[in-house]
């Protein structure tokens, strides 16, 4: 399963530096990493794309507290969509 987050921030350098940092609440919550995008037209609009292990625990996460203050921390500046996906198929090319 997967967890997609898709927030601006005021600072992409800040934002990472926060995100770096909770790696290790990431993967306490089953988080097997994922991918990191950036707007081509707006480098402050950021997508996260990781994939998690536990509905559960990513549902914990997507919910906690830590991930609010993180997020306040980062610099988030608006309010992010956040989503919680299963892969249902994988086309080819």
């Amino acid at each position: 399963m997967y967890f997609l987050v898709r927030s601006k921030v005021e600072d992409y350098a800040k934002w990472k530096t926060v995100f770096d940092e909770m790696g290790t609440t990431r993967k306490a919550a089953g988080s097997k990493g994922g991918d990191v995008f950036r707007n081509i037209n707006n480098s402050n609009e950021i997508v996260v794309l990781l994939e998690f292990t536990d509905l559960g625990k990513t549902r914990q996460f997507a919910e906690s507290e830590d991930l609010k203050q993180a997020m306040q921390r980062a610099g988030v500046v608006d309010k992010p969509d956040i989503y919680l996906l299963e892969e249902t198929d994988r086309p080819s090319g």
